[in-house]
């Protein structure tokens, strides 16, 4: 099988961040099982993804990076955050973290080192099939606020559904199911930023598991 350029470039970052996170993992001495439960996927999906064989999203990426005690940025580019006072990231610019096969993430704060949020632009591309198909639903500790910049979202929390255009703002708690997906026959954009708390461990199903810490 032959790959585009941009299809070799994706598939050789992909390998290098998994093999960041196979050597802080292999540092901080925790098992393949214990990486497992944080990022709520099995054994053997969370070996698929440290190997580089699996496509790695963001939700699982933001866990790695709680479970392992560094900053995503550090997960992405091996580089650790490093403005101190504020950061100002101009129109078009930011980390650009395309892991999933329906949205592209634009973190917009990458490098202000110890921030207490993460912010980010987010694509939401409009895909005929997924409106007759269940709302993916992630999970992550903690509580998000969206603003809808343009288009319009079925927004899922839960077994409840709500549609939303421009100008809506969504607070919700993080670590309970939730998705979105881009509806009336157009793209949308989202400002997303995610408030994290302690991380709970999450089972295979990726739903959290009352009583581990």
């Amino acid at each position: 099988m032959e790959f585009s350029g941009d299809e070799l470039a994706e598939r050789e970052q992909r390998q290098e961040i998994a093999n960041r996170i196979r050597s802080l993992r292999e540092d901080n001495e925790l098992s393949i099982q214990e990486m497992a439960w944080a990022t709520g996927r099995s054994p053997e999906e969370y070996e698929a993804r440290e190997s580089g064989e699996a496509d790695l999203t963001f939700t699982f990426l933001f866990k790695c990076a709680r479970k392992l005690g560094v900053d995503i940025t550090e997960l992405m580019t091996g580089e650790s955050p490093h403005i101190k006072w504020y950061s100002i990231v101009r129109a078009h610019e930011g980390m650009q973290i395309k892991r999933h096969s329906q949205f592209e993430y634009l973190h917009k704060a990458p490098f202000f080192k110890g921030r207490m949020c993460e912010p980010f632009l987010v694509d939401v591309p409009y895909d005929e099939k997924l409106q007759h198909e269940p709302i993916h639903l992630s999970y992550h500790a903690g509580q998000e606020l969206d603003l809808v910049i343009k288009g319009h979202l079925r927004f899922q929390f839960e077994d409840h559904a709500e549609d939303v255009g421009p100008g809506a703002t969504l607070l919700y708690d993080s670590g309970r199911g939730h998705g979105i997906i881009a509806i009336d026959g157009e793209d949308a954009q989202i400002f997303a930023v995610v408030l994290p708390t302690e991380e709970r461990d999450m089972d295979p199903d990726n739903k959290p598991i009352e009583g581990i810490r």
